[in-house]
């Protein structure tokens, strides 16, 4: 078992390189980066467990397996929330956070009180050690974090798939597929009498679900980041008097130096450039109104402007 926490690890670790390579690049998503590094801790702490040879050196790997534990289903909950189009103010973040400490601050005093261990000895089966706990009067805590989230995850998939008549809904079908099979296979773990945390397995899938998600939706953006339109009708310029070669260069001149426009993005500004509505760019390119405000969101975030009016101002 050693070996295999050992695999599930070393793959864990390669999750935030590909964030690196392949998502950030084009979208930043923290929340995403947060879950990958904390499932590698997760890992982390499951291969030092399965290796100790002292009570004392279990315990600090299992207090290391819970500082990412703890953080794991809130970061979940977040990038589910804001791929089905749910948004938090920063307070309720800080919420999350601040009951992730807490939750954690309790776990870290196992081997000084006995609130959420009473007493905990070290097994072996086939080399690998494994933690026998007596629970205190606090381990029911950690059951009731984990479940709020669990349960939270389910009713924003299932909200969505009930409320929402935009693509959102096909992610939260997707979304709600991957937090079933953590529940699944949370439940198992609870309910089968096995040495080997099967969590650590549905974590490393997981993310790997959670990056091909992001992976596929790079060139797109969600419903909640689309700049708020203005209540005032955006008037229309049409720039013909201009080459259209000059038109894209001056708007090019705001793309930072690390950042590119997708193929779709062009089009986009394309139209954008040529006066034309979201109705119209929509109606060329044989795509959905919806959609084209979800590219013309990213195009906005990608050259760090706050909507068309002040791309339309380069030319006044």
């Amino acid at each position: 078992m050693a070996i295999a926490y050992g695999l599930i690890f070393a793959l864990s670790l390669i999750m935030p390189i590909l964030y690196f390579v392949y998502i950030r690049k084009k979208q930043d998503e923290p929340w995403l980066l947060v879950l990958f590094i904390c499932v590698s801790v997760v890992t982390l702490g499951y291969f030092l467990l399965s290796l100790s040879r002292t009570v004392e050196f279990a315990l600090w790997a299992n207090k290391i397996t819970y500082l990412g534990q703890v953080v794991v289903p809130m970061s979940m909950f977040i990038i589910i929330s804001k791929l089905c189009g749910y948004t938090y103010k920063k307070w309720v973040l800080g919420v999350f956070i601040g009951l992730a400490v807490i939750m954690y601050a309790i776990v870290f005093t196992t081997g000084w009180l006995d609130w959420y261990y009473k007493s905990a000895t070290l097994e072996f089966e086939n080399g690998t050690a494994y933690l026998v706990k007596e629970y205190g009067i606090l381990h029911p805590v950690n059951l009731v974090y984990v479940l709020i989230y669990f349960v939270s995850m389910l009713v924003v998939c299932i909200g969505s798939l009930i409320k929402k008549k935009d693509a959102s809904q096909k992610l939260a079908g997707f979304m709600l597929a991957i937090v079933l099979g953590n529940v699944g296979m949370w439940i198992i773990g609870k309910l089968v009498n096995t040495n080997f945390e099967l969590l650590s397995v549905s974590y490393l899938m997981s993310v790997l679900a959670y990056f091909f998600v992001y992976l596929l939706l790079q060139d797109y953006i969600r419903k909640v980041d689309v700049p708020a339109q203005s209540k005032e009708k955006t008037r229309v310029i049409v720039l013909d008097s201009i080459p259209k070669a000059e038109r894209l260069e001056r708007v090019l001149k705001l793309l930072p130096a690390d950042k590119s426009l997708t193929a779709r993005q062009m089009e986009m500004l394309d139209g954008l450039l040529d006066g034309k509505s979201q109705k119209e760019i929509a109606a060329d390119l044989h795509i959905s109104e919806s959609t084209v405000k979800w590219h013309f969101g990213i195009l906005y975030t990608t050259l760090n402007v706050s909507g068309k009016d002040e791309i339309l101002s380069l030319f006044k």
